[in-house]
């Protein structure tokens, strides 16, 4: 079945350091699980039972086929995933505090820009991807670099030729960027005309100076649909008129590495079950937005961002019986 989502941009190996509370030097051992944030929303679809598909580029090398075959294995469309033959696949050492809040500690001893993820070619994606899909996924970390850059500009055209809904999470990582200032000049002349978007309350801050959903939402006059979240605070939304806040669930915190990635999953899989109307009537958009939180929720209770999404049949259970 062609996918009804796709996702644009990085898949790689998170390493997650063993030990809580201690810095990247202090750090004795690591377990690598896979990640990426557009590779995280497309299993997180499929594994809640919505088809996606990624589009990226990982090297030819033993982690880029792990991660491929991974993509097989949970059923993930990869006619628009590439390899390069010389690049390595992107590995992301993470530091965890003693809550298991991450913290991104750089790449080892790769160069930022010298990843396959930076190669993605434009003129291989297959068009064909876009004929029958309904949302296009990206964040902004590929923006960084020239080639993957022009990669994303070519898939945003061919989103619009096809009417695909494009979200953006903006996912901003200041360790991919060389230059804060021109990143977030990029950034946000990028997200200026996305269909939605879903910034954390750090990024809306540092580009938009205000954590105020209704605030962020007056400077992107071309933006109808918003989405700021708040971690274990929870998450405000503006969908036009429809405005309202949502309360984190409360749950034992693991690790919450891709949770928000989780999040993005759930509320793509209503959206894709009930419509875009949906968030146009305010108890149905509170309806999507409460089953977005529950995905993340449960994504933050195990280790691992991939291995730790939930089913559809896990979510029904967890919000049974929750206001």
């Amino acid at each position: 079945m062609p996918p009804t989502v796709l996702c644009l941009g990085e898949i790689l190996f998170d390493c997650l350091a063993d030990q809580l509370g201690k810095p990247y030097e202090a750090v004795e051992s690591w377990t690598p699980y896979p990640g990426g944030a557009p590779a995280n929303v497309a299993c997180g679809l499929v594994k809640l039972g919505t088809s996606a598909g990624l589009i990226g580029c990982v090297g030819d090398d033993e982690p880029g086929h792990q991660l491929m075959n991974l993509l097989q294995e949970v059923g993930v469309e990869i006619s628009g995933m590439q390899r390069h033959p010389q690049a390595p696949t992107r590995q992301v050492y993470v530091v965890r505090t003693d809550e298991g809040d991450r913290q991104f500690a750089g790449f080892g001893d790769v160069a930022s820009d010298e990843f396959a993820d930076t190669r993605l070619d434009g003129a291989q994606i297959p068009e064909s991807l876009f004929e029958s899909a309904e949302f296009l996924v990206m964040g902004t970390l590929a923006m960084a670099y020239p080639e993957s850059n022009q990669a994303i500009a070519r898939c945003r055209e061919l989103a619009r030729q096809h009417g695909v809904q494009v979200l953006i999470d903006v996912n901003w990582r200041p360790v991919f960027w060389p230059d804060v200032e021109s990143a977030k000049a990029t950034i946000r002349k990028a997200i200026a005309d996305a269909d939605i978007l879903k910034l954390s309350d750090e990024e809306a801050e540092f580009l938009f100076n205000t954590q105020v959903v209704t605030e962020v939402a007056t400077q992107l006059p071309g933006v109808s649909r918003l989405i700021i979240t708040r971690g274990d605070r929870g998450c405000s939304y503006c969908f036009g008129d429809v405005v309202g806040d949502i309360e984190a669930f409360s749950v034992p915190v693991q690790d919450t590495t891709g949770a928000g990635d989780g999040f993005i999953a759930g509320f793509l899989h209503q959206l894709q079950n009930q419509g875009l109307d949906a968030l146009d009537e305010p108890a149905s958009a509170r309806n999507v937005m409460k089953y977005a939180s529950a995905v993340g929720a449960l994504t933050a209770m195990k280790p691992g961002a991939i291995a730790a999404q939930p089913t559809a049949e896990e979510v029904q259970q967890f919000l049974q019986g929750r206001p």
